[in-house]
């Protein structure tokens, strides 16, 4: 039984990878650890299924990819990343990386308003970080509709 239930996780992983493989070019694994970091504020849940994560602070970040901003069931978006979503954008990897190092300034530069701000105070430092915890979330996440 635990062999079974080990080769069923081990396909699940792999599935998972491997559509993070797709929209992502970090290390889904290496996310793993970074999204520790993350997880005081965020989790990654499917339902009442939590994946990854105890933070309640934050939206819950389960299919995140593709999802317009600022539109996750959660009351305390900014009014910034709510305008972000409103004039379009969809998380993506190349957002969502600039987004985790500086969101204030990323806010700022994509809505052109030096006095936007974002309610999330804390920043990954480096590119590989947010590209792998990008891969981490995505690994987690439904696959894409289309």
């Amino acid at each position: 039984m635990k062999y079974s239930l080990t080769i069923a996780a081990a396909a699940v992983l792999a599935a998972g990878t491997a559509f993070a493989g797709e929209h992502a070019s970090g290390d889904a694994a290496a996310g793993e650890s970074v999204f520790n970091q993350c997880s005081t504020c965020h989790q990654i849940a499917d339902g009442d299924n939590v994946l990854a994560g105890r933070g309640r602070n934050g939206p819950n970040l389960y299919g995140l990819f593709g999802r317009q901003a600022g539109t996750a069931d959660f009351n305390g978006y900014g009014d910034s990343l709510v305008a972000l979503g409103e004039a379009g954008l969809e998380w993506n990897q190349e957002d969502f990386v600039a987004y985790v190092q500086d969101p204030r300034s990323f806010l700022q530069e994509k809505l052109d308003d030096r006095g936007a701000r974002t309610r999330m105070s804390y920043r990954l430092r480096g590119e590989d970080d947010a590209r792998n915890v990008w891969a981490y979330i995505v690994s987690l996440g439904p696959a894409p509709a289309n």
